[in-house]
């Protein structure tokens, strides 16, 4: 019996890095490059053979750089991060510090990549408000899903299949709506602090209550609060208006937009194993970016959020920002805590159950932020994309034929997973590209080291490779966010 009911676990796989088509085990830009390159070197022999000298220097420095690797990424992106930081350090640009008295157009405005945000207030047509992180640089607005997310542990297998099943369906359903650019799930875990423990006691504490039973609670009210976790699990969705088929001429429109878009991404999501606590306020929004900053003012915002009356937000944008901030190579220092910040390097190349990151973002000793971003490829795109993976397992494979080497058992599995999403997209499947982002907190730089630790084992546990966001973590620390950044979309942004 025990047998057939192991036998019966649900089990899920096939993620994939997309490789496209590439020489030298590379992607298509730097095989173009390389392949550019050595005919321009090539080329300039029949020309001089000074000029030949001249070119191969610098020629071989750019094919090392595509195609050598340092820690897994190539080498040219490695030196490009490298000069950009230094470039970065010297303009004091890895540096925060805001002003208590300030009187110009970019006053409290948040620190890197979150400068451009600024916090908006929309009806949602029912009478209620919620907030929206709109990005002034790029047009794009993002609105956050506050969830309670049942456990897996508490229910039946069939249910977990069918919450896991309904997720996929959401996923797919994006791909119709080109105007969604990317879905963020961040389950964000802390010790408690503390206050909501007393607030709660205190709220049912009568006055005239024997001063031994009043002694006795604040007594159990002092020894307790670090025993409990505070768990918040998040839906932040990005919306672009430049794909709205109406063509929203005015910000008031694109909310517009974007409100009726939410109410059936809300409604669908409650069928995926969550319960849709509502959409997030404006006060909520900052007081969630503050309590990132400074890990200290959690009990404190929490009352704060707690009492915010919807006319009168307790919270701006102006709040949410640090004080202070110092970004190094491996972490990043704020107001109250030191952040270290992780991404996806590689998924479970096996089988995995639907728990399988239940260690990761379950609750520890200090605070921890685990965020997968979704970015679905529109409907019309998805077949070309698989169509194009699967082309590219098999040049891969006959360049490796002509040139006489025995394909191994990594390409042939990558062959296999290429080919199934193809199949499961050719039959309805849904084509997204997915990452994930994990950020700790402690409140003391000496803790840090046993914070990684934790990360990293847990990391383990849940079958995934992280990779330390070197010379990003401000970044990465935003990622994490309810704002709505996306580190592969920074990626494209020039520095000014």
């Amino acid at each position: 019996m025990a047998i057939d009911s192991f036998q019966t676990v649900r089990t899920y796989g096939g993620w994939r890095r997309a490789r496209g088509i590439g020489l030298f085990n590379v992607g298509p830009i730097s095989s173009l490059i390389v392949v550019v390159t050595s005919l321009l070197l090539i080329g300039s022999v029949a020309v001089s053979v000074t000029l030949f000298m001249l070119l191969f220097v610098p020629s071989a420095l750019v094919i090392v750089g595509c195609i050598a690797r340092f820690n897994g990424m190539p080498l040219g992106h490695v030196v490009v991060q490298r000069v950009r930081w230094w470039w970065g350090t010297l303009r004091g640009q890895t540096s925060y510090r805001a002003g208590i008295v300030i009187d110009h157009p970019r006053a409290w405005q948040l620190p890197g990549v979150l400068a451009p945000t600024r916090l908006l207030t929309a009806e949602d047509g029912y009478g209620g408000h919620y907030g929206i992180v709109w990005d002034r640089r790029t047009g794009m607005l993002t609105a956050t899903l506050r969830c309670d997310a049942t456990s897996t542990w508490l229910a039946s297998a069939d249910d977990a299949q069918a919450w896991v099943s309904n997720w996929g369906s959401w996923l797919t359903d994006l791909g119709y709506s080109p105007w969604i650019r990317w879905v963020a799930v961040t389950v964000a875990t802390a010790p408690d602090p503390g206050s909501t423990l007393a607030d709660a006691v205190s709220a049912r504490m009568k006055p005239d209550a024997p001063e031994t039973a009043r002694a006795l609670m604040t007594e159990l009210v002092a020894r307790s609060p670090r025993a409990a976790a505070d768990v918040s699990t998040n839906v932040s969705i990005t919306f672009d208006p430049r794909a709205v088929p109406a063509r929203p001429k005015t910000l008031e429109e694109s909310v517009g937009e974007f409100g009726r878009t939410l109410h059936g991404l809300q409604t669908a999501l409650a069928g995926c194993g969550v319960t849709v606590l509502g959409r997030a306020s404006a006060s909520q929004l900052a007081g969630m970016v503050r309590s990132a900053y400074d890990p200290d003012s959690r009990g404190e915002v929490n009352r704060l959020t707690a009492a915010t009356n919807r006319h009168m937000p307790t919270l701006t944008w102006a709040d949410a920002g640090p004080v202070g901030c110092e970004e190094a190579p491996d972490h990043y220092q704020h107001d109250s805590g030191v952040s270290v910040s992780w991404a996806w390097y590689e998924a479970p190349r096996q089988q995995v159950h639907s728990a399988v990151l239940s260690h990761l973002v379950a609750p520890g000793a200090h605070p921890k932020r685990v965020t997968l971003l979704y970015r679905p490829y529109p409907a019309g795109m998805a077949a070309r994309i698989s169509e194009s993976e699967v082309n590219a397992t098999a040049f891969r494979a006959a360049v490796n034929r002509r040139q006489g080497k025995e394909p191994t058992a990594r390409d042939m599995a990558d062959r296999e997973r290429a080919q199934q999403a193809a199949n499961e997209e050719a039959v309805g499947a849904g084509v997204c590209r997915v990452s994930l982002y994990v950020t700790a907190t402690v409140n003391n730089i000496a803790d840090l080291p046993t914070a990684v630790a934790d990360v990293e084992s847990r990391a383990d546990t849940a079958k995934i490779r992280l990779r330390r966001m070197y010379f990003a973590q401000s970044a990465g620390f935003a990622t994490t966010l309810p704002c709505g950044v996306c580190p592969p979309v920074l990626s494209h942004r020039f520095p000014h």
